[in-house]
This record gives structure tokens, sequence and C-alpha cells, in this order.
């Protein structure tokens, strides 16, 4: 085959493979992706030459056009900074100018930002981060935000929930851990569940297939078992969740 042909269905190929790509995100039921810039950096402490010295690494998706959400976004890293540090810096670049400055051989700080799904009117966003600041193990965080395109603005639960279905919420998601327990070999270990009882977890997200729970380490399971993920299937929240959240293909 000719090199210009090879080429030809090279790009053919890498086109086909962008499209489905969109496809998948946008979906039939669902309004175009909004778009998206990225950035990324890593950094370490100027002049240290050693292999251990404190880093600072950030991955940011940006919503376009989108600056108020864009300000949460980074706020919500910085919460996650806070949570593993105990303190809070004003601004990314003011985190890795005092984490650098302030550093030890070896501590680390990961930052990301992704848009996780976007289906319907809806846009999900993860937040991870990762810290090693001494100790015998890093401190993973991880959380979401569920922005709605229509109301512009991020929700809550109780903006996810029909009105005074908070309750009924819970309760389905306590029974989807039972059925979790037990996919996880611990539904007859009444120790373990003793130990790692159910708990309730801001961390939530309304992805296209189902709404996830996501917990810290160290809850729901022990720190080895990392972040504890629990789903709930849309047709089990049938007028509890309000009707603009329900997915469209779960809607019919």
């Amino acid at each position: 085959m000719k090199p210009s042909t090879i080429a030809r269905l090279g790009a053919i190929l890498s086109l086909s493979l962008l499209l489905g790509a969109c496809q998948s995100l946008s979906g039939p039921d669902t309004q175009p992706a909004l778009a998206t810039s990225h950035e990324r950096w890593e950094h370490k402490t100027p002049g240290c030459a050693a292999k251990d010295c404190p880093l600072v690494n950030v991955e940011l998706q940006r919503l376009v056009d989108k600056p108020e959400l864009n300000a949460r976004i980074e706020s919500t890293l910085l919460g996650l900074v806070s949570a593993a540090t105990g303190a809070r810096p004003q601004s990314l670049a003011d985190h890795e100018r005092d984490f650098l400055a302030n550093g030890r051989p070896g501590w680390v700080s990961y930052l990301q930002a992704k848009v996780l799904d976007q289906h319907d009117r809806l846009v999900v966003i993860e937040l991870s981060s990762y810290h090693f600041i001494g100790g015998a193990h890093g401190v993973p965080g991880r959380t979401y935000l569920n922005y709605d395109r229509e109301l512009n603005q991020v929700l809550s639960l109780q903006d996810m929930l029909a009105p005074g279905e908070e309750a009924a919420f819970w309760r389905i998601a306590e029974r989807a851990h039972q059925a979790w327990l037990i996919v996880q070999g611990h539904g007859d270990d009444a120790e373990y569940r003793q130990t790692w009882p159910f708990e309730r977890t801001q961390n939530i997200a309304l992805n296209r297939d189902a709404v996830m729970l996501k917990y810290d380490v160290a809850r729901l399971a022990p720190y080895s078992d990392g972040h504890p993920e629990i789903k709930i299937p849309y047709n089990q929240l049938q007028g509890i969740l309000r009707p603009a959240y329900m997915p469209s293909a779960a809607a019919r």
C-alpha cells in the first residue's frame, strides 16, 4: 500500500475516533457538549536538584466562557488542599508557591479537575487530589460538581431532589450500600459491618448511567480499599430525584 494511502486511511480513522468520542460524550439525548480547555503544569522547588524535591502537579479542564463555574472548580480544589494540609490557600498559585517554599523532601501535591460526563442539561465535574506531607501514607481526595447548564448553577443535594424526599433518598442509598457489601464479600460479616457502617456523603455525581456516591478513603472500608463507590440506578429514584435530572433514557 502506498504511503499516501496509509496516511489518508490514518486520517480517516483518527477523525472517526474523534467523532465517536464526541458522540459518546454528548449522546442522542443531550445538548452539544460544552467546550473545554486544558491546562497542565508540574513544578519543583526552584534550585532543588534532588530526586525527592517537593512537587506540585496541577491538571485543569476548564469550561470555556464559564468564569463563575471555573472559579467554583478552583475553590473546590483549594478545599481539597485544605482537607489534606489543614491550611486553605487563596489561589492555586499561592498554594504552589507556599508548598514548594515550605515543603520537605518527598512532599507532593497533585490536583486535577476534569469533566467526567455531559448529558442532558448536566455537566459532571470530578475534582481529585493527592497529597503526601509525611506520615505513613498520602491523603487522596475526591469530590464532584453537578452543573445545571439551564440554571447556570452548581447543584446541591436539595436542588437535585424533589421536595421532602431527602430521607427517602438516603434510605435507598443505604439499601444500595447493603448490596455493595454483598458484592464486596462482606454480606455476612457482622464485624465488618459494625466497623464500617453506612455513612452519608456529599460526594455525589449524577452520571449518565446511575447516581454515584463516592466516599473518602477509610470511609465504609479500610484505607487500602481506596475510594468506595456506590451506584444507585435511576429507576430506583423515580419520584425522588427531580424530573429535570432523570436522564432522558431513564425517563422514557
